[in-house]
């Protein structure tokens, strides 16, 4: 854990690379193209917590159709930088067998931890698998997999606000940066 001091000069520090605005925008265009595609299916939606309970909160509001709603724990991260083995903190309270089930992220970075949710849905069961992520960060090689929905494409560079995090701080900012370059 950071300090406030500390958590201020990273921000002090850092380059806002996505308004609010944009985020809000962002959010209302993914919410119709799930809509679209998912509306008819009465989904099961699981939010990846921790950084995606600020996306799936703004998104939840503005899907129109019914669907069952739950969370799953799991990550590579923890308060770190650098992502090492998958941790499942919580599993699926909701059984995900013969469902339609989307699955929604703060963002894709490598994309290992969303392709090992993707392989653990599946194999309990799920109708079919789809993602929605906020960001798909750009990293210049393949990831393991790709999301169904794509909010903003972001620079390879550490980002947070919006759900996403650095060190632990500032998920709740309604805006994206970008940590300074050394």
């Amino acid at each position: 854990m950071i300090s406030a001091k500390e958590a201020l000069a990273i921000l002090g520090g850092a380059e806002q690379i996505c308004s609010a605005e944009e985020v809000a925008a962002t959010v209302r265009r993914l919410a119709g193209e799930i809509g679209a595609a998912l509306g008819e299916s009465h989904p099961l939606v699981l939010s990846v917590m921790g950084g995606a309970v600020v996306f799936s909160g703004q998104l939840l509001p503005l899907l129109d159709f019914p669907l069952d709603f739950d969370y799953i724990h799991a990550s590579r991260y923890g308060n770190e930088t650098q992502g090492k083995d998958l941790q499942w903190k919580v599993m699926p309270k909701e059984n995900v067998a013969g469902r339609v089930v989307l699955v929604l992220d703060d963002i894709l970075d490598e994309g290992h931890t969303l392709a090992a949710i993707r392989d653990k849905i599946l194999g309990l069961g799920a109708k079919s698998f789809h993602s929605a992520v906020f960001a798909d960060k750009a990293i210049g090689r393949e990831k393991p997999i790709q999301a169904d929905f794509i909010g903003i494409s972001l620079p390879d560079r550490y980002v947070f606000g919006f759900g996403m995090d650095v060190r632990g701080a500032w998920r709740n900012l309604p805006a994206i940066y970008a940590v300074k370059e050394c």
